[in-house]
């Protein structure tokens, strides 16, 4: 949790951040900070001479996995790193952007429905951390028609602009509707 809640540009840079990435709460960005947060720490620690040399391998090692920084970046990179790499690197973010899902929150709701897999394993955390190694192996874990109901909701969005016309007025609009329809397919 933040230290000053109430701040008004700190809560609207996290909202910004929170729909950029298609997550449901402010809790999935807070732990993204924390975990950022720690790791400027460790990072700081090994600078000041507190930690080995061997600890700052590590985490480059473990951030170069999941390709966040390159395997040969330095400790002062480290601190430069942004909340929007780790948030880069979720499985909700990598399914929308290999297009295995149209939006963030069409990503989140296969993952959490159990149709996306890493090398047949359905995995159904959109928080869950890809690997570089990992990041070709994503795919769908049963079969899935992503376009099935997409005509469902424009035609409902149609019928409720006519609703508030007399029946006559209705009819009408639906028919030159359909008359357009006609025009753009023979085109």
């Amino acid at each position: 949790m933040p230290a000053n809640m109430w701040d008004s540009s700190r809560i609207a840079q996290q909202h910004e951040i929170k729909e950029k990435y298609g997550l449901k709460k402010m809790r999935e960005l807070w732990q993204a900070e924390s975990e950022l947060s720690r790791i400027r720490k460790n990072v700081r620690e090994i600078l000041a001479g507190r930690e080995s040399e061997e600890t700052g391998r590590q985490i480059i090692s473990r951030l170069a996995s999941y390709g966040i920084v390159k395997p040969d970046a330095t400790l002062d990179e480290l601190l430069s790193i942004g909340v929007d790499s780790l948030l880069e690197r979720r499985l909700q973010t990598v399914v929308a952007k290999k297009g295995l899902a149209r939006t963030l929150k069409q990503a989140r709701q296969l993952i959490t429905h159990g149709f996306i897999a890493i090398n047949g394993k359905k995995v159904t955390t959109p928080s869950y951390e890809v690997r570089t190694s990992e990041e070709s192996l994503i795919g769908y874990y049963k079969p899935i028609d992503l376009n099935a109901g997409v005509g469902k909701a424009e035609q409902k969005a149609e019928a409720e602009a006519h609703a508030g016309m007399p029946e006559r007025q209705a009819k009408e609009a639906e028919n030159s509707d359909s008359e357009k329809n006609e025009n753009t397919e023979a085109s």
